[in-house]
């Protein structure tokens, strides 16, 4: 084989890896301690999307004015979207206090894999005893 065709089969080798690539983007969503229930689902909808695509999120939540001296109901929102962010991902960075802002990330929790029961193959239906055929089965002696 010469050198040139070994580089281009390289080259193709290398563009092929390339596209199976998944490129792990960091999408951000904003709360504020007064985001009403309809925005709240859309927002948490948009959360568990980003998650099942790869992604990892930022989780922000902006204080302005007064509501600083409201702290508390900012952080019982940011707990409520950890519980309901819970069967998709995983808290990464916890919530951490940034001037006027909080946030934190949170990344894809891993499928669990189920071990198959007792080493048994999947495609092939376990064997019955055939009480049809002599020998097989139960057999009533009398």
């Amino acid at each position: 084989m010469d050198f040139g065709k070994f580089k281009y089969r390289e080259s193709k080798k290398r563009h092929e890896a390339k596209l199976k690539q998944k490129q792990i983007v960091v999408k951000e969503i904003k709360f504020r301690p007064g985001t009403d229930e309809g925005d709240y689902k859309i927002k948490l909808r948009n959360l568990t999307r980003f998650l099942e695509e790869g992604d990892k999120t930022k989780v922000t939540l902006r204080f302005r004015g007064r509501e600083m001296a409201h702290q508390d109901i900012g952080f019982r929102l940011l707990e409520r979207v950890r519980t309901d962010l819970d069967p998709f991902g995983i808290v990464e960075q916890f919530p951490k206090m940034e001037g006027g802002s909080s946030s934190w990330c949170c990344r894809r929790r891993r499928a669990v894999k189920v071990p198959s029961p007792a080493g048994r193959n999947p495609r092939r239906p376990p064997t019955r005893s055939r009480p049809d055929i002599p020998g097989q089965g139960c057999s009533q002696k009398d």
